[in-house]
This record gives structure tokens, sequence and C-alpha cells, in this order.
């Protein structure tokens, strides 16, 4: 194995991307070409914890709603969440819609340049201000996500687990060594992100595409499949839904989540939630409706939750105050969570199910 060297690694790496970067939207053609700030802070948040294929289905479309920070500020914000709608995660639309805000109110409409200004944006953090500072901006600036940690274990070979405090302070001076020795801090750090993304992979690494596989501790001690070590997962909390979808004349009975907590403030049935398993009788009465039988039950993953959904076509009995009746269409434009459009039988399947009752 080679001696480590952060240059030389710095520079593998640019060198790799250039070459082996994928064509992905928010990407300039060189990759090194100009970017657009505003545009930069809306897929770094839409890519946090998101998987690239589901950013790609609505990258471009929510841009094209709010072309600008400017456009976006002066937005409702359940027009927000509805173009979020289907990425999850709903408090990053919110926070990025406030860093919108902000920068029209506190910048004049113009994105801040200096570092510790995108810093203070809501919703940006060490890693998506150094993102921003070095991709948009050329300053040398670390950054250090999943991917990055990963392979900065791996090269490294050091066990430890990822997430923990000591871990990723250790991370970050590794980082700021290598943008300190590479040419050009943007290429190098969306590179280390690409290369965690497709070659340095959690299992199942394609060492012999790795420009970093001479230098690398993991590779050289037959490791790859241990670095790093796994963190325990904490036992997700159940929570228990039943969603009744009231259907008349072809419209459906919509109600507004609470301000807070999950999906807030996004569009659902009458729903009876809560940690115990729910008695589907008591829960249409409480609501004001009568089931007309199960029409679905799966099971909804969240961050912290195990969401156990019980689906039930109804009728209304008693009007409820909030509620609203929409069509298939506008729903479908609405801030919906993934698990919701399910629940709304927003298939054909389902739809021939809630239309027959």
């Amino acid at each position: 194995m080679a001696e480590w060297s952060s240059k030389k690694a710095a520079r593998a790496v640019e060198a790799w991307f250039r070459a082996n970067a994928r064509a992905l939207p928010w990407r300039p053609e060189p990759i090194d070409g100009p970017r657009d700030p505003y545009r930069a802070l809306v897929s770094e948040l839409m890519l946090q914890q998101t998987q690239v294929s589901r950013v790609l289905e609505k990258y471009e479309g929510f841009l094209d709603r709010f072309p600008t920070a400017a456009a976006l500020a002066a937005a409702p914000e359940e027009d927000v969440l509805a173009a979020w709608s289907g990425l999850g995660y709903y408090r990053r639309a919110r926070l990025l819609h406030a860093a919108a805000k902000s920068v029209v109110e506190r910048h004049g409409g113009v994105f801040p340049v200096e570092t510790d200004a995108v810093r203070a944006l809501p919703g940006v953090g060490r890693y998506t201000a150094g993102a921003i500072a070095s991709m948009v901006f050329g300053r040398r600036e670390p950054i250090v996500d999943g991917n990055v940690e990963r392979v900065l274990l791996r090269v490294h070979g050091n066990d430890a687990q990822p997430k923990d405090a000591a871990t990723q302070a250790w991370a970050w001076e590794r980082a700021e060594e290598l943008v300190a020795a590479g040419d050009a801090p943007g290429v190098l750090n969306e590179g280390l992100m690409e290369l965690g993304a497709t070659v340095c992979t959690p299992s199942a690494p394609k060492c012999p595409a790795c420009p970093l596989k001479g230098m690398c501790a993991a590779f050289a001690q037959g490791r790859t499949e241990e670095i790093p070590t796994p963190k325990p997962r904490a036992k997700q909390k159940a929570w228990h839904m039943a969603c009744f979808v009231v259907e008349r004349q072809g419209r459906l009975l919509v109600e507004t989540r609470p301000a807070s907590g999950l999906w807030a403030g996004m569009a659902q049935p009458p729903t009876v939630e809560g940690d115990a398993p729910i008695d589907a009788d008591d829960a249409a009465e409480s609501v004001g409706v009568r089931a007309a039988g199960e029409a679905d039950r799966f099971t909804h993953i969240t961050t912290h939750r195990r969401v156990e959904i019980g689906v039930y076509a109804a009728e209304l009995v008693q009007e409820r105050a909030g509620a609203r009746w929409v069509t298939r269409d506008e729903l479908a434009g609405m801030a919906l969570s993934n698990a919701h459009r399910r629940v709304f039988g927003l298939t054909d399947q389902q739809q021939t199910l809630f239309s027959e009752r």
C-alpha cells in the first residue's frame, strides 16, 4: 500500500470525478462550471436523506414552480409542501422556504456569498454551507456527509462508529486536510460524495474502480466490509392510524393535519391515531363516519416510527368542521405524504374499490 498523501488523494479524486461524474440536472457542464447558489441550495436540501432517483423526479418541477428565492419566499407554505410532496422529511421544505424568505428579507433577494452568512440561513448547517461555499463560490471549505465519512474511515482504516461525535470531528479534520491540499475544492468535495455514493458504497464496494485503492488501508487489509463499524439502530416506535376515505360524487373529504408533529400541515382523510392499536368501529364513530370495510392495511416506515395504517372506505354521518371536498385531480396537487397518497387510493385498483362503495 502506498503511503497516504492528502495532495495525491485530492488530485486523484478530482481527476476521477471529472471523468466519471454522473450527468445530473443540478450539475454544470463542465463539472467546475458556474452554478446558481439558490439552485444549489435546493438540490442540497432535497438530496439530504433522499435517493437521487427520487430527487430527479422533483427537482426541475420544483424549480419551474419556484425559479428564484424571491418566488419561493412569496409562495404559501401549502404550495411549497405540495411541490415537495413525495420527497419526505418535510421539515426540509419548511426550512428551505424560510431560507428563501431570509435571502429576500435580509439580503435584498441576493444570495449571500460569505460562508458565515450562508450558514446563518435557516436549515443550513456546516455541511450545506460548505457544499455551497466550495461548489458555487470556490472556497476551500470541507464537507462531511455519510458518503464522505465512509470514504475517509476506509482509506484511513478507522473502524470507529460513524455519526459518533468524536468520529465526526475526526472526519472533518481529514476533510479539511484534503480540501487544503486539492486544486479545486468544489470538484473535490462533490467527487468525494460521488465516490461514496457510487463506488465506496456501504456494502459490496467496487474497490477496483476506486481512485484511492492504492492508498486505502481498509482495501489493503481486506476490511472494506467491516469498516465503518455499524452503529446499532434505535428501535422504532410503533404508531397506529385508522384513516377513513370518504368519497361523494367524485370528491374526497380532506382535512389538514396538525401544525406540528408527523406530516405537519399536510392533507389527510378523517383519521384517528395513537400509540396503541385502534378499533376501527370506535374510531369511525369518533370522527363522524361509518366504515364500510377495510380497503388496505400497510406499514409505513419513517425515521423514528413504524406506522401501522388501516384504510377504510367510509361514508360521512356527521359534518366535520374544517373538512372540505376535493376532486382527485385537486388532491394530487396538494401536500401529501407518500403514505397518504396510498391511503387516498391514488392507484387504479384503489380508486375502483373506493368508488364502488
